[in-house]
């Protein structure tokens, strides 16, 4: 699932393209990404058309697009939700088209999604920051992200610190890939119990997550597959400097022992057995 990184590449790129820009026609050709959408396909594509798009901002992992009337289209990205961008004449159809809106300068804005994990609603009133996410925390990367507050938070947590840092609620932006490298980067087990994480680790892994989704930012995020593109259909190259995230197997860079992968979540977890220890009982 898109991160923070993937994210923002995406966010990004739809600033540069869409901003200023009119949406002339609406098609919803399936249904099932507007799921959220509660109105209806009709009612989303009757919202949208005549709007003007302002620039597209984000909170976490979380996109949304500001429309002139302040109103927003909200989008969570899912699996493998993608927008895409091309111009009308002559465009072919993408195998996975599910929304696609004719813009004022010519162009086809796609809403291309092969697993149908993601979604797109009108959030009324949105434009400024939509109610259906308000309960999201700050990422690192805004300006009024506090990491004091952050690190005293996590502390009082009982839990463990890899469902610390996914928690949503406490830092957004982080998933399972760069939860594992920043827990790689500071040496920790992601089984740590966060309440008894002494106050330097707290900032160190917290920092860690923040400088490693910076550096995959730098290098258009992470793809493993095509179903991370950015707008113009291009991969992230970030993937080929993960230190632990799905490297089963591969030797550790910093001890050469051979990187672990945990069941964690329904998911996997990857960690060098050397330089993360686990926790004693």
């Amino acid at each position: 699932m898109p991160e923070l990184p993937e994210v923002e590449v995406v966010r990004a790129g739809l600033a540069d393209r869409i901003t200023g820009l009119r949406i002339d026609a609406v098609d919803v050709l399936h249904p099932r990404p507007v799921r959220r959408h509660l109105a209806g396909p009709e009612d989303f594509a009757a919202r949208l058309t005549g709007q003007t798009f302002a620039t597209p901002r984000r909170r976490g992992k979380y996109l949304w697009l500001p429309l002139d009337s302040g109103d927003a289209v909200l989008t969570h990205l899912g699996m493998s939700g993608q927008f895409r961008i091309d111009r009308s004449e002559g465009a072919a159809e993408h195998r996975h088209s599910r929304v696609r809106m004719q813009l004022s300068d010519g162009s086809l804005l796609r809403f291309v999604d092969q697993r149908m994990f993601g979604g797109l609603q009108v959030s009324s009133g949105g434009a400024e920051l939509p109610a259906e996410i308000a309960h999201i925390a700050l990422d690192p990367f805004d300006p009024d992200y506090d990491e004091d507050a952050v690190v005293a938070r996590l502390r009082r947590r009982r839990t463990d610190l890899k469902r610390a840092l996914l928690d949503q609620t406490l830092i957004s932006g982080i998933g399972n890939i760069y939860a594992d490298e920043a827990l790689w980067r500071s040496r920790l087990h992601w089984a740590r119990p966060t309440d008894a994480l002494p106050r330097p680790k707290a900032y160190e892994v917290v920092r860690a997550a923040k400088a490693v989704m910076a550096e995959a930012l730098a290098q258009g995020g992470t793809s493993f597959d095509a179903l991370y593109v950015n707008v113009n259909g291009e991969s992230g190259y970030f993937g080929r400097g993960l230190d632990a995230y799905g490297r089963e197997g591969e030797p550790c860079r910093r001890c050469g022992r051979p990187i672990r992968r945990d069941a964690f979540m329904n998911r996997s977890s990857y960690r060098c057995p050397s330089c993360q220890r686990a926790p004693r009982a």
